[in-house]
């Protein structure tokens, strides 16, 4: 049977034999050695409240910390928080470099996986026409329609040098825009009574008095008014359902008529 090695059976030995926790250190370590810096490893300081805690690295009257784990970010943070005047700098992965609380952390990519893109469609065909009503504004509280083009950003994590093929987010999002195309939003917070054919909608708006029988299936009811904001995080809500594990946020941008429109951008689970 091949043998298999795991990161957990590695040894990091420096030159001082010092046993390091990660390669990360065992690096740090050589380049210090290179630089003809003396070092002590796992240097214990006192906090400002008398707690004791151990830092990787230090070097001369200065300290290092290597980033390795969220626990490591969290003892960084830990000490830059109590001891803000300590000298002492974070090194590591792009993932808690940037979680940092301190602007000088240095941060670098371990490898392809730590590597976070972005890709925008925006395409004439990505568009939908709806109708909607706003009772609280003046202007927009009578039943009128829109042809509304929709660009969206997909921000994700990079898997063989792509966040996500493009013609595969092109399909997505014109399958998502076909579950709104030719609807008619409204805020549910007016349906006063429905069947299994019709909401029955009413409201008192600035045009006057409105009694709407809506057949269910050309209608869209919404969270709130149907506003291009809300609209923008309804088609995200309904994309990140559809997107792959590697994706972690979603921005939308809605074009209500030429040269205005609304966007949103938000993390997804």
């Amino acid at each position: 049977m091949k043998k298999i090695i795991l990161d957990e059976d590695l040894k990091y030995i420096d030159r001082k034999g010092n046993l390091l926790r990660s390669k990360t250190e065992l690096s740090f370590s050589r380049l210090l050695s290179f630089l003809e810096k003396d070092y002590q490893y796992d240097f214990k300081i006192k906090l400002m409240n008398g707690k004791e805690i151990l830092v990787d690295f230090k070097v001369d009257s200065k300290y290092i910390e290597i980033l390795d784990s969220e626990k490591d970010l969290d003892k960084f943070n830990e000490i830059k928080n109590i001891n803000p005047d300590l000298d002492i700098i974070a090194i590591g992965k792009s993932k808690f470099g940037v979680k940092s609380s301190d602007f000088e952390t240095i941060s670098f990519i371990d490898s392809e996986r730590d590597q976070i893109g972005s890709i925008f469609l925006e395409d004439s065909s990505l568009a939908f026409d709806y109708a909607h009503i706003l009772p609280l504004v003046e202007k927009c509280s009578i039943l009128h329609g829109h042809t509304s083009t929709v660009m969206v950003e997909i921000i994700g994590k990079m898997v063989n040098n792509l966040v996500i093929d493009f013609s595969e987010a092109k399909r997505i999002i014109k399958d998502t825009l076909s579950i709104l195309d030719h609807k008619f939003f409204i805020n549910k917070k007016y349906v006063y009574r429905e069947d299994s054919i019709h909401y029955y909608v009413s409201f008192n708006g600035p045009r006057g008095f409105f009694n709407l029988q809506l057949p269910k299936d050309t209608t869209f009811l919404m969270p709130g008014e149907a506003t291009v904001e809300n609209l923008s995080s309804i088609i995200i809500k309904l994309l990140s359902s559809k997107m792959p594990p590697n994706i972690e946020a979603l921005g939308v941008y809605i074009y209500e008529g030429v040269n205005k429109g609304a966007h949103i951008l938000a993390n997804i689970k």
